[in-house]
């Protein structure tokens, strides 16, 4: 294996776990997205909370962009730091976007981000078109891990 191959093999996968527990996750998209450069030396680092984010597509040429995802300052980064907040673009063909636009249109759908993780050097987020689970929805999922749980103990 040479050096690059094995330095993507330890690259951080940040995985919004919580999107999992609290949606249906019906599909799912690939995109690149737009980062400055202390907040892509603070996500190597795994310095990231997907937690609270979602996508929005707007504007008149259609865009996605990312909203509520804090990436924290990285420390040597000195006095010009990224906000930790800020709205970030989101790149991916027009095809794609005009497609889960009309996904998360219909009522009770959301996109929300699953995963960020970086490939051949670029960062990437996988993005679902989630709809919401009721409590009833959660507890059944529970239920579900802990029985797989069991029966991993068992064997």
């Amino acid at each position: 294996m040479t050096k690059k191959q094995d330095e993507s093999q330890h690259e951080r996968v940040i995985e919004n776990r919580k999107a999992r527990f609290d949606y249906e996750i019906l599909s799912t998209i690939e995109v690149g997205i737009v980062l400055r450069g202390t907040e892509v030396k603070s996500v190597r680092d795994g310095k990231i909370s997907l937690g609270e984010g979602f996508v929005r597509v707007e504007g008149t040429p259609l865009t996605m962009s990312l909203y509520g995802v804090n990436i924290d300052p990285y420390g040597p980064g000195g006095p010009r730091q990224h906000t930790p907040t800020r709205p970030r673009r989101l790149l991916a063909h027009k095809r794609e976007i005009v497609k889960m636009a009309r996904q998360s249109d219909e009522k009770g759908f959301t996109l929300v981000p699953l995963k960020m993780y970086f490939k051949n050097g670029y960062a990437k987020v996988l993005i679902g078109v989630a709809r919401g689970k009721t409590s009833h929805d959660k507890r059944e999922s529970i239920k579900e891990r802990e029985h797989a749980r069991d029966i991993q103990r068992a064997t």
